[in-house]
C-alpha cells in the first residue's frame, strides 16, 4: 500500500535551505574574519619590520655623518698646514732678500747721491734721499730699472734740498721677490684645464 505524505514538505524543504544558507554565510563570515585578522598580524609584523630597518637606517646614517664630518675636520686641518708649510717655505726663501736688496741700494746709487731714508711696505719700498743734480735723479731711477732686484721707480718729489746743497728726492720702487717670482714660475707651470676639465 502507498505511503501519502501529508506533511508540508516544500515549506520544511525551505526552512532548511535557509538554515544551509546562513550556516554557509556563517563560515564564510568566519574564514573571511580569519583571513582578515592573519593579514592584519602580517601586515603588522611587516610593519614592525620595516621600523626596525629604518631604525638601523638611521642609526647608520648618524655614523656617516659623523665620519663625514670628522674627514671635513681633517681635511681642513689638512688645509691649514698646507698653508702654514707654503708660508714657511716662503719666508725660507726670502731669507736672504733684505742682504740682496741693501746690495743692491749700494749698485744702483750712483756717484754724489745720498739717502737719507728707506721705508718699506710689503714689496713698496719708499726711498728719500738727496743728489747733487736732478740727472742723478734720473741716473739712479735709470739702475733701479735695470736692476734686479728692484723695479717700476716712480719719482714723487725733487725739489732744492734744505740747506741748498744738491736736490732733495723721493721716490718709490718695488722690490722683486724671490718667492713671489718662485710662485708664479710655479703657476705658469701648471697645466691649463678647460671646462670639461681636461688638461691642455
Amino acid at each position: 500500500m502507498p505511503r501519502i505524505n501529508l506533511l508540508p514538505w516544500r515549506e520544511q524543504q525551505r526552512r532548511e535551505r535557509k538554515l544551509a544558507f546562513f550556516v554557509s554565510l556563517g563560515i564564510a563570515a568566519g574564514a573571511a574574519a580569519v583571513v582578515a585578522f592573519a593579514a592584519y598580524l602580517l601586515l603588522g609584523s611587516m610593519i614592525d619590520s620595516q621600523d626596525q630597518r629604518n631604525e638601523r637606517l638611521r642609526a647608520q646614517i648618524k655614523v656617516l655623518d659623523k665620519q663625514i664630518e670628522e674627514i671635513n675636520d681633517l681635511e681642513t686641518q689638512k688645509q691649514r698646514f698646507i698653508s702654514r708649510m707654503q708660508i714657511i717655505e716662503k719666508l725660507q726663501r726670502s731669507r736672504p732678500e733684505v742682504v740682496h736688496l741693501f746690495d743692491e741700494m749700494v749698485k744702483t746709487m750712483p756717484d754724489g747721491t745720498y739717502l737719507t731714508s728707506i721705508k718699506e711696505n710689503g714689496n713698496k719700498i719708499k726711498l728719500e734721499g738727496v743728489a747733487q743734480s736732478s740727472t742723478r735723479v734720473s741716473t739712479l731711477m735709470r739702475n733701479i730699472a735695470g736692476s734686479q732686484w728692484l723695479r717700476n721707480p716712480e719719482l714723487e718729489v725733487v725739489d732744492t734740498a734744505k740747506d741748498g746743497a744738491g736736490r732733495h728726492f723721493v721716490l718709490d720702487a718695488q722690490q722683486i721677490s724671490v718667492a713671489t717670482d718662485a710662485d708664479d714660475a710655479t703657476a705658469a707651470k701648471r697645466p691649463m684645464r678647460t671646462a670639461a676639465g681636461s688638461a691642455k
